[in-house]
């Protein structure tokens, strides 16, 4: 027999419906012939997607330092290359930063700043008004790239699995 607070509450029958729910198989139609065991996210918080993939997969690879050697079949991103990188009209080219360079100056986050870089949807007063300005820091230093030298944990994970901008 059920009380009276059972008839009257609505959760009573998805409480006894729940457990049978998530009993149930997956039907072949839910199947895939690879399928997701996790999802891993990495995202740095106010680090740019050209920060640490812009020259993807290309790295400079200077002596001295471990080598990145991307596969063969590995696509390029739409990052700093040609004249992006070398011939920039605005105050600072692109410049890669050193593996020596792990822990930089922070950027200047604040609200009317960032609205200045938006510069009418250029993005293009980056050094201007974003520039590091501590003590011992470069204005430019927001120009700065890192490549798969420096970040190559970052550039094998990419090797092996998706990135995205």
């Amino acid at each position: 027999m059920v009380s009276d607070k059972e008839e009257r509450n609505p959760d009573s029958l998805s409480t006894l419906l729940l457990p049978a729910f998530f009993a149930t198989e997956p039907s072949v139609a839910d199947a895939t012939t690879t399928p997701i065991a996790h999802l891993v996210v990495i995202y740095q918080e106010n680090i740019s997607f050209d920060h640490n993939f812009g020259t993807y997969p290309i790295a400079s690879n200077p002596a001295g330092e471990p080598s990145f050697t991307p596969s063969p079949d590995t696509p390029s991103v739409n990052g700093l290359s040609g004249a992006i990188l070398t011939g920039n009209p605005k105050t600072t080219n692109p410049f890669r930063l050193d593996r020596s360079q792990a822990v930089t100056c922070d950027q200047n986050y604040d609200y009317t700043a960032e609205q200045q870089v938006y510069d009418g949807g250029l993005l293009d007063r980056f050094v201007q008004f974003t520039g590091s300005t501590g003590s011992g820091c470069i204005p430019n230093l927001v120009m700065g790239y890192y490549d798969g030298n420096t970040v190559m944990a970052l550039w094998n994970y990419a090797q092996n699995f998706a990135i995205s901008d």
